[in-house]
């Protein structure tokens, strides 16, 4: 039986490493967990010992397939909750986060499948992100950064890079949800930021806002 700790770095770590399965540092693990980094050191230690991971010293972790296999199994059930908090309990999508990290740790898998099955079997949750299927599977997804689309270009947000309560809420403000028709008029050369039309609503928004918004064309 993993710990709940454990499963924390083992999601913890998946996420920094992306797509591309990278060994992630110490530092950044403690960074993503608020720790200390000798408490990471201690628990990597452990998670090696358990065959969840591979460490090797000045290259950094990476899952092992055992490791990955569990993180994905916890991401899958985190982006479920979610889902169900949203779409079923009227919650907002600023508040699922913290209960879903809570209700991602029940060993149920039985209640995982019943709770799929329930929901129509989603391919994303709430913010956007790909939910995987039973057999750890991801669904494609063909979206990009608001940030890179040119002067003239449209789309529809599809999701967005971060699901930071704050950044929601501002998000709310611009009146922008997952299904919103962005176009993008004009881009500042001085600080990046760019003019859009929000639904036919024309706005600013900044550049850091802009690299966290999905868009699929």
């Amino acid at each position: 039986m993993n710990t709940l700790a454990e499963e924390n770095y083992l999601k913890a770590i998946f996420k920094l490493s992306g797509k591309q399965k990278a060994s992630v540092s110490t530092n950044a693990i403690a960074v993503e967990l608020e720790t200390k980094a000798s408490s990471v050191t201690d628990m990597i230690k452990k998670l090696t010992e358990k065959g969840f991971v591979n460490y090797q010293k000045y290259n950094g972790t990476s899952l092992t397939k055992k490791g990955h296999e569990i993180a994905v199994h916890i991401v899958r059930k985190h982006r479920l909750w979610e889902v169900f908090l949203v779409k079923k309990l009227n919650f907002q999508w600023d508040e699922v986060h913290d209960v879903a990290e809570q209700l991602e740790h029940i060993k149920s898998s039985k209640l995982v499948e019943h709770l799929d099955t329930f929901l129509g079997f989603p391919q994303y949750d709430p913010h956007g992100d790909p939910i995987p299927n039973k057999n750890g599977e991801f669904p494609k997804s063909f979206s990009a950064p608001l940030i890179d689309l040119t002067i003239g270009n449209k789309g529809k947000v599809v999701g967005v890079s971060q699901d930071n309560p704050s950044f929601l809420k501002y998000l709310d403000k611009l009146e922008i949800q997952l299904g919103s028709k962005i176009q993008v008029i004009e881009k500042v050369d001085f600080d990046q930021s760019i003019e859009v039309k929000i639904n036919g609503k024309a706005t600013h928004i900044s550049s850091e806002v802009a690299k966290n918004i999905l868009i699929k064309q």
